[in-house]
């Protein structure tokens, strides 16, 4: 095969991939910035606001990002996360002895086979003490499946900004990708011209032996 032939061949099918590569990052592109606008207009819906730097705790001081993100207006996804884990992760530990949802189930459940055995022997001071630990344990128990289910959202809200940051990622890389393999093809386009037509390719060596002038005796 001549060299040139062979060239141009590999130039035009690094023009392909290059142009493949190139939808690919338009393509993430467009991912990357639907799932950043998403991400900000649900979480701009919610109208959540950190807690200005004078107003913080001791205990929240201690979270860098709190600090970093005081007073600011909760919009990104790495401020979800920041909120959700930092700040109502932070309370919900203070909360029913940091007692989970469903662990406060079977307090309540415990609590309420309790109160029944109370009021069937007729016990008034027992069953006022259960009565009010259990109203106790069921607002604990509401104010965790809030916070709980504000966290959940926000670190929804985060990964989902999460897979939007690794598109953008992934669009630099195919579009770094495009650009070296359409400079690539233009060399090769450039060294393919500037070849002699009847160069060839990886032709076989001649035959010493045969191709060897006879000589006379």
């Amino acid at each position: 095969m001549k060299l040139r032939t062979l060239d141009v061949l590999f130039s035009l099918g690094g023009i392909v991939l290059a142009g493949l590569l190139l939808v690919a990052g338009l393509v993430l592109t467009s991912n990357a910035n639907f799932a950043n606008n998403y991400v900000k207009d649900q979480l701009s819906q919610q109208h959540i606001t950190f807690k200005p730097a004078d107003a913080l705790t001791a205990e929240e001081k201690q979270s860098a990002c709190l600090v970093k993100y005081a007073g600011q207006q909760l919009t990104t996804g790495k401020q979800a996360e920041c909120y959700a884990n930092e700040f109502i992760g932070l309370h919900l530990k203070s909360t029913a002895g940091g007692k989970t949802y469903a662990e406060l189930g079977t307090v309540q459940t415990d609590l309420r086979t309790k109160l029944a055995a109370a009021q069937k022997a007729d016990d008034t001071t027992l069953t006022a003490d259960l009565q009010k630990q259990l109203t106790d344990v069921t607002a604990q128990r509401e104010t965790v499946f809030k916070g709980e289910t504000l966290r959940g959202l926000l670190l929804s809200s985060y990964g989902f900004s999460e897979f939007g940051a690794k598109a953008a990622q992934a669009t630099l890389v195919a579009y770094l990708a495009a650009a070296l393999m359409g400079l690539l093809s233009i060399a090769g386009f450039v060294h393919a011209f500037a070849t002699p037509k009847n160069k060839g390719f990886a032709l076989p060596e001649p035959n010493q032996t045969t191709d060897k002038p006879l000589v006379s005796a």
